[in-house]
């Protein structure tokens, strides 16, 4: 059972990237569940140039931001796996690695809109 939906980098890049509103697709397939961003995608997202990494971070402060030690995918997966979460991304080498843990995806599809897969299925 998810409890939480974890955005990475990429996540929170799409509504800047493509017309997808990720806050109404996320309350669409799982209600109000809390959507949470680790503290290194915001580090992360601090570095992006441009109106798409300004709206990043500031869409990212909108979040509960988790405290995290990690880095990068690190951190998102070890944030993902303690809070039993899912995670909102379209980066495939993230993706390879939350199957492999068995942690669900949330993907952009037809660029605008999420979509969930559980389990390593697509």
């Amino acid at each position: 059972m998810v409890s939480a939906v974890v955005l990475d980098a990429n996540g929170l890049m799409m509504p800047f990237q493509f017309s997808v509103n990720i806050d109404m697709e996320l309350k669409r397939l799982f209600g109000d569940l809390p959507v949470v961003v680790p503290s290194s995608v915001l580090g992360e997202l601090a570095t992006l140039k441009g109106p798409a990494g300004r709206g990043a971070v500031a869409l990212a402060r909108k979040y509960a931001v988790v405290d995290t030690d990690l880095r990068g995918d690190d951190a998102v997966l070890d944030v993902a796996k303690r809070m039993s979460a899912a995670v909102l991304t379209n980066d495939r080498e993230l993706i390879r690695r939350l199957r492999a843990e068995n942690i669900p995806v949330v993907r952009l599809r037809s660029e605008r809109y999420l979509e969930l897969s559980e389990h390593g299925v697509d």
